[in-house]
């Protein structure tokens, strides 16, 4: 197998030993097994800007924060200097949040290093050693559905109330460890305090892990986990580990906020679709 040329740099550098194999190709990133030490971890080299195809970036870097102004300015104007800082605020924001997750509790693989565009961490393991595979690979039974759906609303919780939403989460960015669900792949995370965006995503996010599990378990169809978990979030009342029911009512005379970013949601849809149709 030839060694990508930013895992060689590694190699030369004397931080990985040696790559094992490719592990997955992705909408932004490639994965590769390699061994550092004693320890077989996981080496994902982002791709640059022009070569994903992961969308709606804006929605994701609103309001990141930058180094300097000039850089706030470069990366505004869209200069050449500007999109090198874009694509490193882009890269250096799954190590931040992998880092501030970690620290929180959060399960999410542990980070090794980051070096030139290359994030070395925890390769998760089944219980075999092997790499574990994706929530979309694996079967469940209700109850394994219900245990699963529950831990990862703890999760979310727990990631909101360290001030981070994923943005993306669904049941192919999270592993099945040989000890329970791992979140994976957390670029496009977002500053829960920060975006405009945040309590759409944590929505979405909350709405794609009921629809999965409520393949498995129906009576989780129903729940309304997000706007009960937003709400509390936004009243300073959610702290880890808060028993949760899963239903929300609107208080008379309230905003239904889910519902207002649906509609939201719905014609930011129609109008790409329009735009789309005139090109």
């Amino acid at each position: 197998m030839k060694i990508p040329a930013r895992l060689q740099t590694l190699v030369t550098e004397g931080l990985i030993d040696s790559v094992v194999r490719q592990l997955k190709s992705g909408k932004e990133a490639d994965v590769y097994v390699v061994r550092c030490g004693d320890e077989t971890c996981a080496a994902k080299i982002y791709k640059e800007a022009h070569k994903r195809s992961f969308r709606q970036a804006v929605d994701y870097t609103e309001n990141r924060k930058v180094r300097n102004s000039r850089q706030a300015r470069a990366m505004a104007k869209g200069t050449s200097f500007g999109r090198q800082q874009q694509e490193a605020a882009w890269q250096s924001a799954e190590v931040d949040a992998l880092y501030r997750l970690a620290a929180a509790g959060v399960r999410v693989p542990r980070p090794v290093n980051f070096y030139d565009g290359v994030l070395l961490m925890e390769l998760v393991a089944d219980e075999r050693g092997d790499a574990a595979p994706r929530l979309n690979d694996v079967p469940f039974t209700e109850a394994q559905a219900l245990q699963h759906h529950a831990f990862l609303i703890g999760e979310v919780v727990r990631m909101l109330c360290a001030g981070v939403i994923h943005g993306d989460l669904s049941e192919f960015n999270i592993l099945l460890a040989a000890d329970g669900p791992v979140i994976i792949d957390l670029p496009q995370a977002v500053d829960a305090a920060g975006n405009n965006h945040a309590a759409r995503m944590l929505m979405r996010d909350v709405d794609n892990l009921r629809n999965f599990f409520g393949r498995f378990a129906p009576g989780l169809l129903p729940t309304r986990y997000g706007p009960e978990i937003w709400a509390l979030y936004a009243g300073g009342l959610l702290v880890p580990g808060m028993p949760l029911t899963g239903r929300y009512e609107p208080r008379a005379g309230a905003i239904d906020l889910s519902g207002v970013l649906r509609e939201i949601e719905d014609a930011r849809l129609e109008e790409a679709a329009r735009v789309l149709r005139m090109g």
